[in-house]
């Protein structure tokens, strides 16, 4: 039976989306194939977006990406910390892992994105294939101090990847030695708009509902009360179960529906920067309207790749927490370029497929 050992980053709910969506297209040519998923992150996110069958999880942290108290708030010292720390305890980390291998026969390893990674590959003499749009180096560097002696050491683990899938929104990733350029990644939606609409009994038209969706770990003050009564006639959809019961929003929590399955009712989908998010919005071809993210490099890769490729808004941060939501009322602005491919799930599945025959 051919094995892939899979690692993904456990930071927030878009490295695992991402990685798991290709995974489910990799089951759907390759049943055969068992995929042994190494992450903390919750196994119900893993399941809204893979068939169980021959899938094993392994509670395995083999980085942090940044320590955060919500989607957009950031805890640099702690993070720094404890980076310090798996730096100084990698070997302790890796050797349960590089048993295990051993003992399993795993055929090829692909991580989304943790450095150390490389390292267990080479432990077990196989290939490290990786995908990202970004390096946790480029994520580090720009603050300084003792993070560059940290991007230094991830820039190191990368450069023994053997090929890395670059998605679009990325960084140049100059550490990678091998770089193939694939398209979109993401969510299909399970279910028709028509259906959506009638499990939730939703009759507002599409360009007058919106998703707000701010990732795994949210935002803690959206102005719900605020905001969304000066909008009545509108329909608003949440992830958020720490939101209030208000007559025009509703909540999802069904764990096996995700932001791809409710964006097919919405014209424009409301979030932060993040990958995962924006690549299903354009793949649905929903625009996207966003708030800046200070401090995070990957943020303005974001930030211009969806002026080029999506209708879009940029919003100013103080009047949306303030519960000024006028820019509902504004059009989006059209894309600068084309649309991207959306072939990311298809190339890095079929690469995986061909390997491991």
């Amino acid at each position: 039976m051919p094995r892939l050992y899979v690692a993904i980053t456990n930071h927030g709910f878009g490295h695992s989306t991402r990685a798991a969506s290709v995974l489910l297209t990799l089951q759907q040519i390759r049943p055969d194939v068992e995929i042994i998923l190494a992450t903390t992150a919750p196994q119900w996110l893993l399941q809204s977006y893979l068939q169980p069958e021959r899938v094993t999880y392994r509670p395995v942290s083999f980085d942090i990406g940044v320590l955060q108290s919500d989607s957009l708030t950031m805890d640099k010292a702690a993070t720094l910390e404890k980076l310090k720390w798996i730096r100084d305890h990698q070997d302790e980390i890796l050797a349960p892992e590089i048993e295990f291998i051993k003992n399993t026969g795993v055929g090829l390893i692909l991580g989304d994105i943790p450095p150390l990674l490389t390292q267990l590959a080479k432990a077990v003499d196989l290939p490290c294939w990786m995908m990202g749009n970004f390096g946790w180096d480029f994520i580090y560097r720009p603050w300084g101090g003792e993070f560059e002696a940290i991007a230094d050491w991830i820039a190191a683990c990368f450069r023994e990847c053997d090929r890395m899938f670059r998605l679009p929104f990325h960084e140049a990733m100059t550490a990678f030695p091998n770089i193939l350029d694939v398209g979109l990644t993401g969510g299909t939606p399970k279910l028709t708009a028509e259906a959506i609409r009638e499990r939730f009994g939703i009759t507002t038209p599409s360009d007058l509902t919106v998703l707000l969706t701010f990732g795994g770990l949210g935002l803690a003050k959206i102005p719900y009360e605020k905001a969304l009564r000066a909008y009545p006639d509108w329909q608003f959809l949440t992830f958020d179960r720490q939101a209030p019961e208000l007559p025009n929003l509703i909540k999802i929590v069904d764990l096996s529906l995700r932001p791809a399955d409710m964006m097919v009712l919405c014209d424009r989908v409301v979030s932060k920067p993040g990958y995962s998010t924006f690549a299903e919005a354009c793949r649905l071809e929903r625009g996207v309207v966003t708030l800046p993210r200070e401090g995070f490099a990957e943020a303005q890769l974001l930030l211009d790749g969806i002026q080029r490729h999506a209708h879009h808004q940029l919003l100013n941060s103080e009047a949306f927490f303030g519960g000024d939501w006028s820019f509902l009322e504004q059009p989006l602005v059209p894309p600068k370029g084309e649309k991207l491919a959306t072939d990311g799930n298809a190339a890095i599945a079929n690469a995986i497929s061909d390997y491991l025959s």
